[in-house]
């Protein structure tokens, strides 16, 4: 039961009013858990997911499990990217592996700007210098 109210909520968000929904672009990458080139695609989107959050969301719909969470969006084939605007609009999409650069490429190109990796963003703030430790002789 949580699969298909997941798979509704993410259906009416991705279709029917995203905007409404949530004010981010959106990635949604639709494969399988046992398909090789999908489980490639799985530490990339987690990565991506948690790198640039509050920038654009990931969401992950699985159609095996899911028989029929593919059609509203015209899948032919797993994995397959498709890239939304804030609105809902379709701006991009792509079948088969799409490696995390090419991801972050495939935003530009669609015109959404990314300040950087959240995570990156932390580690440009100096640290402080660590405390000197007695060498052992």
């Amino acid at each position: 039961m949580k699969t298909l109210t997941l798979m509704l909520t993410l259906f009416f968000a991705c279709n029917c009013g995203a905007a409404e929904l949530s004010a981010l672009p959106r990635l949604v990458d639709l494969g399988a858990g046992k398909c090789i080139p999908c489980k490639q695609m799985k530490p990339i989107l987690a990565e991506l997911t948690k790198e640039y959050a509050g920038q654009f969301e990931v969401v992950f719909i699985d159609v095996w499990e899911n028989r029929g969470a593919g059609e509203p969006y015209g899948l032919r084939m797993i994995p397959t990217q498709i890239f939304f605007a804030a609105d809902g609009k379709e701006l991009a999409r792509h079948e088969g592996f799409m490696a995390k650069k090419d991801i972050l490429a495939k935003w530009r190109e669609v015109g959404v700007v990314l300040r950087g990796p959240v995570a990156l963003e932390a580690a440009s703030v100096p640290a402080a210098p660590a405390a000197a430790q007695p060498v052992a002789r």
